[in-house]
């Protein structure tokens, strides 16, 4: 509006004190406005099926694990979620991922709603189907999902319900040795939905659930020291431990990504770190391998992006 209360186009104008009213015949005409934009936005909000897509197809990159790969390493098309795209063989676990589909018989379609979450965030099966009351595997990151929003929780569980069942019958898991979960710091302090407002507490959620720091941290006498060498990077992940990539694929080592200047990404500018993040490209172009989901990662919307980055130049630095 211009400085001497002109009217605006759509039929308002303005006192001196900065007020707004009808200009006479325009006033229905700024109501019909109002209604088109708000119904607009009411039109374009997200629904739990598609928050929980979103999800599900991005930052938790389920897919990753859960959707069966053809020789190159592709997701293959039609069997979204139906069980052993990736297989893995340690010393504590020996198996491949879960059919997390709604069929009835070799997914979870005749679980309740309250079983799912139970299975996200405890580790729990239900008491019937396959192995009722085991334990899910430790490469089920739940140490990192307990973190979820009880309203990210409910959306995952729509979106599981929604998708096409696929009969898919994978084989049965070997427990090694009982099942050992180490407690993540900011899983176990939690999040809010006011956090969701603050971009580093966002990022921080993203990355958790995410679970980016139970491959970037390493493996020290058996155990994972969160607090002491969060990001440091340096764990193996080897063809003979993991199996549903590329042909060819020889493994990995996580990296540094603490703000440390050298030895981590402090020097990396944030384009290129979401370059890496969701196209798999170093600083200096080289490719990187799986098993991160770039994949995945790509869909990240750029506010959800930036948050991460903001997070991560938060994460003390380290060598």
């Amino acid at each position: 509006m211009a400085s001497n209360g002109s009217a605006w186009s759509v039929g308002a104008s303005g006192d001196r004190n900065g007020r707004y009213c009808a200009v006479p015949g325009g006033g229905w005409r700024m109501i019909a406005l109002l209604v088109l934009l708000f119904g607009a936005a009411a039109g374009h909000a997200e629904t739990p099926v598609e928050r929980g897509r979103y999800l599900v197809g991005t930052i938790l990159a389920c897919g990753n694990c859960h959707t069966p790969k053809d020789a190159q390493g592709r997701p293959i098309a039609g069997k979204e979620l139906s069980g052993g795209g990736l297989s893995f063989d340690l010393p504590i676990f020996a198996g491949a991922a879960s059919n997390i589909t709604p069929d009835p018989e070799t997914g979870i379609g005749s679980w309740t709603d309250d079983e799912i979450k139970r299975a996200i965030t405890l580790g729990q099966r239900p008491q019937h189907g396959r192995l009722p009351g085991t334990e899910l595997a430790v490469v089920m990151w739940v140490n990192f999902y307990k973190a979820l929003l009880p309203s990210d929780l409910a959306t995952v569980v729509a979106y599981l319900r929604s998708v096409p069942a696929v009969r898919n019958a994978v084989a049965m898991p070997v427990y090694r040795k009982p099942v050992r979960r180490e407690t993540y710091p900011d899983a176990e302090r939690g999040f809010t939905e006011a956090d969701m407002r603050d971009p580093v507490r966002r990022g921080a959620y993203l990355a958790t659930i995410g679970h980016c720091m139970e491959c970037h941290t390493p493996t020290r006498q058996g155990s994972t020291p969160y607090e002491t060498a969060l990001g440091q990077g340096g764990k193996p992940y080897l063809p003979a431990m993991v199996k549903g990539y590329e042909a060819g694929w020889p493994g990995a080592v996580s990296r540094n990504i603490t703000a440390h200047p050298v030895a981590g990404i402090g020097a990396w500018t944030d384009d290129e770190i979401k370059r890496a993040i969701t196209s798999g490209i170093s600083r200096d172009g080289t490719r990187l391998k799986p098993p991160m989901g770039y994949a995945w990662y790509a869909g990240l919307r750029d506010e959800d992006l930036a948050a991460i980055v903001a997070w991560l130049r938060t994460v003390p630095p380290r060598e």
